[in-house]
């Protein structure tokens, strides 16, 4: 079995803060691959200010060079809107690969607004990444009243592939404060720098970006 973290997010842009989170998760839970699943559009988002998907995904794929980091847009491809819906269409598409869900500790006070959230704790476990002056456990009550008795030591997360669902860990790294929205403050065109590339999907294969019916898919 592949073991496999899922990042789910816009990536508008990703920066070295995704990338960094990652790699420490990859570490700590001791897996083969992390995919960063680039949203075709969050629900619970705003689109004003939102890049193309193929912009974002190219900015991703940057970002994740020379790394065992997958920037993926399949969501897009299995035409999921919903995590929990992206989340079984994965793990019937792939049988071969024990996933992980990976959150920012932010999104915990958020995820009882998420469709079906408690059937995603179900499908798979959770890792949660703490984020700088945040504590998930306190801001994100309705959540952890819930999810609490589920919660694992951390010092047992590299034995995530036996936990029986649902399971919880709480991950803990050096803050790391980068963020999208001071990127985008900072160059409000950033988009342009990936406005013509074209980009192959390194799991689903497909071409993305401006020109892409030019070459073979």
């Amino acid at each position: 079995m592949i073991t496999t973290g899922l990042l789910g997010g816009s990536f508008n842009p990703a920066h070295g803060g995704h990338r960094a989170i990652s790699l420490n998760a990859m570490k700590a839970l001791g897996l083969d691959e992390l995919w960063w699943l680039v949203s075709p559009g969050n629900p619970l988002k705003t689109a004003a200010g939102m890049a193309p998907l193929h912009i974002r995904a190219a900015s991703a794929q940057d970002q994740s060079r020379r790394s065992p980091i997958k920037a993926t847009t399949i969501e897009q491809t299995l035409g999921t809107r919903y995590t929990v819906d992206t989340l079984a269409a994965l793990q019937r598409r792939y049988p071969n690969r024990r996933f992980i869900w990976i959150m920012g500790a932010d999104n915990l006070q958020q995820l009882p607004q998420w469709r079906e959230w408690r059937r995603i704790a179900h499908l798979m476990p959770i890792a949660i990444i703490a984020r700088p002056s945040y504590n998930g456990r306190t801001h994100a009550a309705q959540a952890m009243g819930w999810l609490r008795p589920y919660v694992r030591s951390a010092d047992q997360k590299l034995h995530w592939t036996n936990w029986r669902t649902p399971a919880l860990v709480f991950l803990r790294f050096s803050p790391d404060a980068r963020s999208a929205t001071t990127l985008r403050q900072a160059d409000p065109r950033w988009f342009e720098h990936y406005a013509r590339r074209v980009i192959r999907d390194p799991v689903t294969h497909r071409l993305l970006g401006l020109g892409k019916r030019k070459g073979k898919a």
